[in-house]
């Protein structure tokens, strides 16, 4: 087990960032920290303090999510434009769009093995991407709302996924079937992810509470009651020892899962926090909100050696055979109040609107009418991204009722101008927008289901050409052996 060493301590703040930080992700390698803002910019920021930071500019409105890729050569960024990047994170910032996607993009997170990435997305489905072979593989269709987050299991055989429809999704990759639902919260399901080994998944909601389940059980072991308003993201520490949340009451918070308890409560951000994330040895964690802010933090609390941990017990995270949960206690579902015992750590932090570290800008001027460096890989009814200027922090802050969520200074033009038609329009009207809504939610529906019929098509065409293949090398063959036959008594 991990010794307990030191109090959490504020190692360093970015400078860069015009406007809320609203996701953030390390580096594999431990040496850049990429994060997104409602700036529509994406940010590489080098942990060196000596290095150049990089502005990578191509997204048309906020970006909402960002993921390095295993190997680190790739980063995937989504946005409020409908379309994920996938960005070098170099000075040469070449990126490469994906579009099939009809709403906001909430979410990306790449497999273990960098070969798939996923999405969530607010036209209520989760797709799964072929990342190198440039190509959309599947869509899975049963959330009836908003889709939040959407996270890969460290396996791949799992897509877990959470929704405004309160719901909590797990879905087998090689089925494409729903194989279970989690109905517990009352509120919107804002964020979920898998715990290291693969052994628990955690999901957090508007209702302002974080829940762990045991996946060999599918029951709920572990519900903490921390926060006085919506968590908007989470994560776990390697270890699965501990967990960071971040939450519209602007703090961050720590628990211990060994111990079952709330330990820290940090206070560094003005407003909202909406990101937070360790780094991938677990010594290091970033956290990013409303105020434009991107904090990083030394973790000090344990000094558990990850990498040592993984070469030691490699198995756990291996399909055969099956994982086993040994790290998080106790077993029966229980909640955890906030304590009063927790250490409250309050940072000074100045005012971080100058520039710096010096920022080098790349990619193309999302105001500009040339053309910036990108490829299209596909496309999809969707036209045009979103034009809007506005600041929609509603994809984070306050989810769990849509009308709270969105501020007077955050609407869209299009919704403001839609809900004040519908204060003023008749009864007969209304009804038959709603009408037309539903028929748009109908018409997506069998959209995907076509796009799973079409990829289910060229799999058997695939394999009927290959089947032909095989006959014809065996026609072939029956020749030969019948004229080494007929030969064979004339000799």
């Amino acid at each position: 087990m991990a010794s307990v060493l030191d109090d959490p301590t504020l190692a360093r703040h970015f400078k860069g960032h015009k406007d809320a930080v609203t996701c953030a992700d390390f580096s594999p390698n431990n040496k850049q920290l990429a994060t997104g803002s409602s700036d529509k910019t994406l940010m590489i920021w080098n942990l060196n303090p000596k290095s150049r930071a990089f502005r990578f500019v191509g997204h048309q409105d906020i970006v909402t999510a960002v993921h390095f890729s295993p190997s680190g050569e790739l980063v995937a960024s989504g946005s409020r434009d409908k379309t994920v990047r996938l960005w070098t994170p170099n000075i040469k910032g070449d990126s490469t769009v994906f579009k099939a996607h009809t709403a906001t993009v909430r979410s990306v997170n790449f497999s273990a093995d960098g070969q798939k990435l996923v999405t969530a997305s607010d036209d209520k489905s989760v797709k799964v991407w072929s990342v190198h072979r440039q190509k959309f593989i599947y869509s899975l269709n049963q959330h009836t709302n908003w889709v939040r987050c959407a996270r890969f299991s460290p396996d791949g055989r799992l897509v877990a996924s959470c929704s405004d429809d309160r719901t909590v999704r797990l879905w087998d990759t090689s089925t494409r079937l729903c194989i279970n639902t989690f109905t517990d919260y009352t509120g919107p399901a804002t964020f979920v992810d898998f715990n290291s080994s693969g052994t628990c998944i955690a999901s957090s909601g508007a209702d302002n509470t974080l829940k762990i389940w045991d996946m060999r059980t599918n029951k709920l072991i572990q519900h903490y009651q921390v926060h006085s308003a919506a968590i908007n993201s989470f994560s776990f520490h390697p270890s699965g020892n501990y967990l960071i949340s971040g939450s519209s009451d602007s703090t961050v918070k720590i628990v211990d899962l060994l111990e079952g308890r709330l330990i820290y409560t940090l206070h560094g951000h003005k407003g909202p926090v909406l990101a937070v994330v360790f780094s991938r040895e677990g010594d290091l964690f970033a956290t990013g909100g409303c105020d434009g802010q991107v904090l990083m933090w030394k973790t000090n609390f344990d000094a558990l050696n990850y990498r040592e941990m993984l070469s030691s017990h490699r198995k756990r995270v291996t399909p055969d055979p099956p994982p086993h949960l040994t790290d998080i206690f106790p077993r029966s579902p229980h909640v955890h109040l906030a304590h009063d015992s927790a250490v409250q750590i309050n940072p000074v932090v100045p005012n971080i609107q100058s520039a710096h570290p010096q920022v080098v800008d790349i990619g193309e001027d999302p105001f500009s009418l040339g053309a910036g460096r990108h490829t299209s890989w596909i496309t999809d009814p969707s036209e045009h991204p979103s034009t809007s200027t506005g600041r929609n922090l509603d994809i984070f802050t306050d989810t769990h009722h849509r009308e709270e969520a969105l501020e007077e200074d955050d609407l869209e033009p299009r919704l403001t101008d839609l809900q004040e038609e519908r204060s003023v329009t008749s009864p007969a009207l209304r009804s038959t927008l709603e009408h037309i809504v539903q028929q748009l939610d109908i018409l997506t529906q069998t959209v995907a289901v076509l796009e799973e019929r079409l990829t289910l098509t060229e799999d058997k065409l695939r394999e009927c050409l290959d089947n032909q293949a095989v006959i014809l090398e065996q026609m072939q063959q029956q020749p030969d052996k019948e004229t080494r036959g007929a030969e064979g008594p004339a000799v």
